[in-house]
């Protein structure tokens, strides 16, 4: 797999808890009952899984992709982060590789969050 790789999150909450969707190269890595939290905090579980899976396949320059406007200003330093969106920047940073590309995009152009709804089509 190439270096430059295009990795879109997402995450959301259900009855059941925290779900989360990493899409990489067209396979949807899925991570269900996470127990309870906001929805602003699986969009955080969620990058944090694929910067975890970035480095696992040995990624050098991938692009992070979500739909999560408040999580993507913040992982970008464009926002601050304070309680737990702070502790989960600094789970994604020290996973990320050095200075990582973090892109917001529609929900429709999401292809985790599509994968996420289908579970639940």
């Amino acid at each position: 797999m190439p270096s430059r790789v295009k990795i879109f999150f997402d995450g959301g909450c259900r009855p059941a808890g925290m779900e989360t969707a990493v899409v990489i190269g067209g396979v949807a890595h899925i991570e269900r009952d996470l127990g309870p939290g906001t929805g602003m905090e699986a969009e955080w579980l969620a990058l944090i899984h694929a910067a975890d899976l970035a480095r696992d396949l040995g990624l050098t320059d991938p692009q992070f992709l979500g739909d999560s406007l408040a999580v993507v200003n913040q992982a970008k330093g464009d926002a601050k982060c304070r309680g737990a969106a702070l502790r989960h920047l600094e789970a994604f940073r020290a996973l990320a590789p050095a200075a990582p590309r973090v892109r917001h995009i529609k929900r429709s152009q999401n292809l985790a969050g599509i994968a996420l709804a289908r579970l639940h089509g």
